[in-house]
């Protein structure tokens, strides 16, 4: 008999074969081993309106942003060229006129 995968949602053992598709009996959750393996690598960032960010994107900072060890602020409207997504706290890096280089949270952007 062949070793069937654990439910990626509960871990329970009980799982069962039904066609292409695995079905866990006790929570029910229902998944495909390919599309599971697809999923688990990708991690979308989106903007404030919910807008798919990716490398080199444009974006428009939507907020009075203070700039932490600093008295100055980075002002509603400031458009922002050439973004990098990262991981982390903030998910954005970037260089910004008259600023330099800086991190930003993508929930307080918009895409342009």
């Amino acid at each position: 008999m062949s070793k069937l995968p654990n439910c990626p949602k509960c871990n329970s053992e009980y799982t069962y074969e039904d066609g292409n598709l695995f079905i866990c009996p006790e929570c029910a959750h229902e998944w495909n081993l390919e599309s599971e393996a697809q999923n688990d690598d990708v991690k979308v960032y989106k903007d404030a309106n919910g807008n798919i960010l990716n490398d080199g994107d444009t974006v428009t900072v939507i907020k009075d942003l203070k700039v932490k060890g600093s008295s100055s602020v980075i002002k509603v409207g400031t458009k922002v060229k050439g973004i990098r997504l990262v991981d982390g706290d903030h998910d954005i890096d970037c260089k910004i006129e008259g600023f330099g280089a800086m991190k930003l949270k993508s929930e307080f952007v918009k895409k342009v």
